[in-house]
Parts: structure tokens; sequence; C-alpha cells
């Protein structure tokens, strides 16, 4: 039977506070269930906000992270928080979605980790930004992340 102890967890079950910054954000995470077995969690945020660095003004990202766990999965709640924290960040693309991976990374230690991360645009131009850990273990099933490239109005 799969381990299910969350004793530890402080935000499943209970009111939580919203960090104002990601590096205060707390990301937790619980036992994976089926340690031996490579499968891919999938968490999508399509309305990913953080602030432009420059200017102040929103901006805005459909954010698909991928991953194969070894020992432990993040707690969904835990994460979300950890996105609210960038909506008064102000961050480039590029840092933002690398410092999401590779907080997750530090958390979990996962077999393997991508994270895509399509921004709309800033000033008439996308930026899209593309990671992962390495090759994932063979076969394992990934699906396309499903996320078409921008194409406004054409």
């Amino acid at each position: 039977m799969p381990n299910t102890d969350v004793s530890g967890l402080s935000m499943l079950g209970s009111s939580a506070e919203i960090a104002t910054k990601p590096e205060d954000a707390v990301l937790e995470r619980v036992p994976a269930g089926h340690q031996g077995t490579d499968y891919v969690v999938r968490f999508t945020a399509p309305e990913f906000t953080s602030l432009c660095p420059m200017t102040g003004q929103p901006d805005f990202a459909h954010i698909v992270i991928d991953y194969i766990p070894n020992e432990w999965l993040v707690e969904s709640k835990s994460l979300k928080l950890f996105f609210f924290s960038f909506r008064n960040h102000g961050a480039f693309h590029e840092d933002c979605s690398i410092y999401i991976a590779k907080r997750l990374i530090e958390l979990l230690d996962p077999k393997w980790l991508r994270i895509g991360a399509y921004w709309y645009p800033r000033g008439g131009i996308p930026i899209d930004v593309f990671w992962q850990t390495g090759k994932p273990p063979e076969g394992v099933w990934l699906p396309d992340q499903g996320v078409a490239t921008y194409r406004g109005r054409g």
C-alpha cells in the first residue's frame, strides 16, 4: 500500500498565507506512493502572472510542468500558493520559468523534470522558455504539452 503520510504538511486542509515573494514561498512534498514505477506528473497553470521588472506591468503565461517522481510528489496547494507569490514579483520571463523548475528540483529530486513556459506577448513578441533536466527514462509515455505556439490574429 502506498505511503500517504501527510502529517508534516502545514498548508493542506488549513488556511495559508500567500508569500509576497517567491523566495519566501513554502513548497511542501508528500511521499510518492509508487516508487519504482516511472510515471509522469503534469501540472498546468494557464493563468500564471508576474510583473515586468522594468515597467511593473503584468505578464501572463501558460506554464506546464512535467516530472517523473523519485521519492516525493509536490503538494499541489503549496505549488498553487508558490505560483501566487509571483503576482507582485518583478522578474524577466526566463528568470521566473527557470526559478520555478529549480525550486521543484531542489524540493523533489525527481528522476526527470521539464518546464514549458508559454508567455503571452510583451511589446509584440511572445517569449517561450523551455528547459529539462536531461533525457526522460526509456519507455515513459510523455505526451506533448499541448500548448500551441502564439499566432495572434493569423
